[in-house]
Parts: C-alpha cells; structure tokens; sequence
C-alpha cells in the first residue's frame, strides 16, 4: 500500500512540475510568468508540500514499514494531517471554482483527491501504529502554522496568493482571518483525531510495537 501512495504521489509532483515547467498549467495565474516565478509559486501551494510530505514518508514506508525515529513521528504526522486537509478543503473551497480538462485536471485530481484517499487508506490499513503521540500530532502543526505566516507574509509583499481564500485585499482581512481560524481548528481536530486512533486502534505492521516506544497497551504482543 505505502508502495502505491508512493507511487502516485511522485507522479503527480512530477506530472505538475512538467505542466509548470511548459506553461501548460500555470495554476492560479492568467498570464504565464518567468520560469523561476512559476517554480517558487509552485512550491508554495500547501498541496504541493502535503504531497511531498506524503511521497517522501511513503517512500521510507515502501523501503522499511517499521519506520520510526523521534523526528520521523512528527513528520509523519504532518503528512497525514496536512493531506487530509489538502484533500478536505480543496474539495469545499476550491474544486467547485475549477475548470479543467486534460492533463491538468489528471493532476489537480492525482493531487487532490487521489493521493489524500491513499494516504489515508494506507495508514488505517498498513500503520505503522503506534506512532502518534499527542507530543507528535502537536509539533506536526508547526508546519502549516508556518506556512500560513510566511504566505500571508509574501501575500502582504506581492500582492500574490496561492489560494483565493486567503487574499486579503479581494477578500478582506476579516473573511481572511475567519478561514484561518477555520482551517486552523480543522488541524487541530484532525491531530486530536489522529493521535487518539493511533493509539486506540490494533499496531500495524505486527511488530510495530517493538520498533520504538508505545503506550503499555500496545506492547503487550
């Protein structure tokens, strides 16, 4: 399973970056900027980031599925968080705004929907588990805390934003800040939610739980 996700992860990275690179896709744009603008802009999309997050734990995963490592949970973590998130708000703000057709609506869809259901598919069904403490699930909202500073930052310098919610100056800073605080609430529901299956629910792979340190419950094998 962690194979697959990997699999359609790179892919779809791989699939967009060509669009970029030619000008096919030039995501929220409506004239095609330099190549350099084009790839930092690229890089800045949250869905960009959560599908590298993923491609990369899935890669770990499809090499060794007991993976573990102190700053390897957190990461993990941020993964799964972050595509849910991906796919969940795409899905209500910004699919019924999309157009697409060809090769660009094939990677809008690997990006956004396909991806986000095989991470998800594959942690419930391939773990590994336990792996999120309430310690983890925490420091993983680091990133997208981050995120959010620095394109809101960049936003307030250019007048650039990657998504259409967060633009202050058509939508207003009020509307702006209601969402952030929305899908802030959403992070944190989603780590409360992943920490709290992860250690309720059977460890994956079976001998997950000699891979590193695991609530009592859970050791007992």
């Amino acid at each position: 399973m962690h194979t697959v996700t990997a699999v359609v992860a790179v892919a779809a990275l791989l699939l967009q970056t060509v669009l970029v690179v030619t000008g096919d896709s030039v995501l929220a744009e409506r004239e095609v900027p330099p190549l350099l603008t084009r790839l930092g802009r690229l890089v800045s999309y949250f869905t960009i980031q959560s599908n590298l997050l993923v491609a990369v734990t899935a890669v770990q995963l499809a090499r060794d599925p007991l993976r573990d490592g102190r700053w390897w949970r957190p990461v993990r973590a941020a993964a799964l968080v972050g595509i849910t998130v991906t796919g969940l708000v795409h899905f209500v703000l910004l699919r019924p705004l999309l157009d697409l057709d060809g090769a660009s609506w094939v990677a809008d869809t690997l990006l956004h929907l396909a991806v986000p259901l095989l991470a998800v598919v594959g942690w419930l069904v391939a773990g590994p588990r336990p792996r999120a403490a309430w310690r983890d699930a925490l420091l993983a909202l680091a990133w997208p805390v981050a995120w959010l500073v620095w394109t809101l930052g960049v936003g307030a310098l250019t007048g650039w934003y990657p998504y259409p919610f967060l633009d202050v100056e058509a939508k207003g800073a009020g509307a702006v800040a209601v969402t952030c605080v929305g899908v802030t609430v959403l992070f944190l529901a989603l780590a409360a939610l992943l920490s709290r299956l992860d250690r309720r629910m059977p460890p994956v792979p079976v001998h997950s739980a000699t891979a590193g340190p695991s609530p009592p419950t859970a050791t007992a094998q």
